[in-house]
């Protein structure tokens, strides 16, 4: 009579994955999508009020970017950064951001398995763009020169690399997430991901269109003009 094959013990898909050593979490899902969500919040909160603190007066929409830029070093530089030093111990291990990963993976198992696309993606991400967001908040409220070049920057990198994420996954057949279901598949793979699309896109033509509006000024201005300010700034 025939051994039926044990179940796995993981709650991952495709279901006959094998993760030596995983522990289920014992922090229940509500408290771990709560953190990041009420993190975030506060996040989102204390940078509007940071950004409102500037002397260069800041429009709500270009405080909203500075919000934005916040929870994307916070989610690049402390999340991702995570998974980036610890994602071969993830799996077994029982500290509150490796259970917040473990819980993501319902959504995306390739986090469970040290796949070797999502490690030099997110190890990129939060040594690249974690540091760089929170430099492109601290551009616009001191109004530095290089705030629209540090957006667009980031921005495109953000772009790049969760074209990418979704594109191997494409191509792998969706294997990596239970197909359908309404919290994993479709608001942890698609819809927290499809953020870093639609944002980051808005974000580049509104850089793109601040920068050649610069440029344009400049070229009308001529050669000479710039000339005038090299030499203004040689005499002091």
């Amino acid at each position: 009579m025939a051994v039926p094959s044990a179940a796995p013990r993981h709650p991952f898909w495709p279901r006959d994955l094998v993760i030596p050593g995983y522990v289920a979490n014992d922090t229940a899902t509500s408290t771990v999508l709560a953190f990041l969500f009420v993190t975030s919040g506060v996040l989102v909160a204390a940078t509007w009020l940071y950004a409102g603190s500037s002397p260069h007066r800041l429009s709500s929409t270009r405080r909203l970017v500075c919000c934005w830029f916040a929870v994307c070093a916070f989610i690049h530089g402390v999340i991702e950064g995570w998974f980036s030093l610890f994602h071969r111990d993830i799996a077994g291990d029982q500290a509150f951001l490796s259970q917040l990963w473990k819980e993501y993976a319902k959504g995306d198992s390739r986090y469970m398995t040290s796949d070797n696309f999502t490690v030099c993606m997110e190890s990129i991400t939060a040594l690249a763009w974690g540091p760089l967001s929170a430099f492109t908040v601290m551009a616009f409220v001191h109004n530095r020169p290089e705030r629209f070049v540090l957006q667009l920057v980031v921005s495109l990198g953000q772009l790049y690399g969760d074209v990418l994420y979704f594109c191997t996954e494409f191509r792998s057949g969706f294997q990596h997430s239970e197909p359908g279901h309404p919290l994993y598949f479709w608001f942890y793979f698609v819809f927290m991901n499809a953020l870093w699309i639609v944002l980051p896109l808005v974000l580049i033509v509104d850089a793109w269109g601040q920068l050649c509006s610069v440029q344009t000024r400049a070229d009308v201005a001529g050669p000479s003009a710039g000339a005038g300010a090299t030499g203004k700034l040689k005499r002091k």
